[in-house]
């Protein structure tokens, strides 16, 4: 009997979705039946390619108004923020509009003599392993230039938005991408890893969380098989004293709890200048205190609930942790009665908190932030490398040499001044230590998404 993947509601506790995953052998059918079609698909003029996947990328965004609400059941994000389409149309457009230059032969030589040139090739099948938190634009980073580069795609989906995998390959299939080119599977952990093991991809990229990542390169080791990783963050904001502090408290405060804080380039920790600090833990619980728990489904909903019991209850623990060993908790609870004690989660600003405590060296990935004060650029430069984390840092200064003298001291693998919690999709998307390795979109996510072939030809 085969296994069943749910697919449980924040909203209600109740199974929103559930389909059987496929076992070991129907998968095996299931991706050589994609390597067949990937011949052919890579055989297409790129501008085929090109134009198809933009026409499934458009097709995905006519289904938006069905989307978003599935959303708030699978995840809890509120309805108010519109799904996800404008980050993948941004992301998808800007990878169809590099693709020739990015795969573009290096040409070394051209005579009558030789011929000597550096080609960009495809795979072969590319597995993409999307989380729940952004699962449509996650998945996009790949999806799309792994299929404009010729690879045919494996989609799946996490368990909490188990229909995001459904909802983009029938897009794509009915804007006229051939079946098998781009399929979504349901699998459990066993079956994934058994697939990665047997060498049934060219390539495999994971976003997800470092115990998941550590699952996947294991089940890669020895293999040689591709593994682009990107596996979350503790994200630090620093606030220096010349920052436009209205602006860094708006911005930084969405970039902490803005999908309730499910995100992993979201704002985790704030370093704030001496002269600011009170300044902006004052405006900071003010936005908090005005947000609105509740319903998803409810368009003056502000905070959905978290994806699911089981993440609330780590925040929870984390926040009260902090507490126990002297933090103090700035938002008062009891401005936020939709707090069930389960996945609705009122959210926290906490002070008075050091790096001894887990809510600021463990991912939080949750509706709370710490806030300290700092004396100095190179304090706020170590306490921001202490972390096993390295995704993004943000630096809030109208000096920029400054921002560029503090960026090559950090940690990490993309610096932003003056912004945060934003993917550009011409930069590569990328970090260190525990965050993993590998890097999606820009040129550079083209060149992780195929391999490099040469050609030597002598004409005589």
């Amino acid at each position: 009997m085969s296994k069943l993947i749910q697919c449980v509601s924040p909203i209600d506790g109740s199974v929103f979705a559930e389909r059987p995953a496929i076992d070991m052998s129907a998968a095996v059918v299931r991706v050589a039946s994609a390597g067949v079609a990937q011949k052919d698909w890579a055989a297409r003029p790129l501008a085929e390619r090109i134009k198809l996947v933009e026409a499934g990328v458009a097709r995905l965004g006519e289904m938006n108004d069905e989307i978003v609400p599935e959303l708030a059941w699978m995840m809890g994000r509120p309805v108010r923020y519109g799904g996800e389409f404008g980050g993948v149309n941004e992301r998808a457009s800007y990878m169809a509009s590099i693709a020739e230059q990015s795969l573009e032969p290096i040409v070394i030589e051209e005579s009558a003599a030789f011929e000597r040139r550096v080609e960009r090739v495809p795979h072969g099948v590319v597995m993409v392993i999307a989380p729940w938190n952004y699962p449509y634009m996650t998945a996009i980073n790949s999806v799309v230039p792994a299929l404009i580069a010729g690879n045919a795609v494996v989609l799946k989906s996490a368990s909490q938005t188990l229909l995001v995998g459904e909802r983009m390959v029938s897009a794509f299939v009915e804007a006229g991408l051939p079946g098998d080119v781009f399929q979504n599977l349901v699998l459990d952990h066993a079956t994934t890893s058994a697939l990665i093991a047997g060498q049934h991809f060219g390539f495999v990229n994971f976003t997800g969380s470092v115990g998941g990542g550590r699952a996947i390169e294991a089940a890669a080791a020895g293999t040689f098989t591709g593994v682009g990783l990107e596996l979350g963050g503790k994200d630090p904001g620093y606030v220096m004293e010349d920052a436009d502090l209205d602006t860094a408290v708006d911005t930084l405060i969405d970039g902490a709890f803005f999908n309730s804080g499910q995100s992993c380039c979201g704002i985790e920790r704030i370093y704030v200048t001496a002269s600011l600090y009170d300044a902006f833990v004052e405006k900071a619980v003010a936005i908090v205190s005005d947000m609105v728990l509740g319903n998803p489904l409810d368009p003056e909903t502000t905070l959905g609930p978290m994806a699911h019991v089981r993440f609330a209850e780590d925040v929870r623990a984390q926040v009260s942790e902090a507490i126990a060993d002297g933090a103090t908790a700035m938002i008062d609870p009891d401005l936020f009665p939709a707090d069930d004690g389960g996945a609705y989660l009122a959210p926290q600003i906490l002070t008075n908190v050091t790096h001894d405590m887990r809510v600021m060296k463990d991912e939080t990935f949750g509706p709370a932030v710490g806030i300290m004060k700092v004396e100095s650029d190179e304090q706020a430069i170590a306490l921001m490398n202490d972390s096993y984390f390295g995704l993004t840092a943000s630096l809030w200064t109208a000096d920029t040499a400054r921002a560029t003298a503090l960026a090559g001291e950090i940690e990490t693998g993309t610096v932003y001044q003056n912004r945060c919690d934003y993917l550009d999709p011409a930069l590569c998307w990328t970090g260190c230590k525990d965050t993993g390795r590998g890097g999606a979109l820009s040129q550079i996510g083209y060149h992780n998404l195929t391999r490099p072939k040469s050609y030597h030809l002598k004409k005589a």
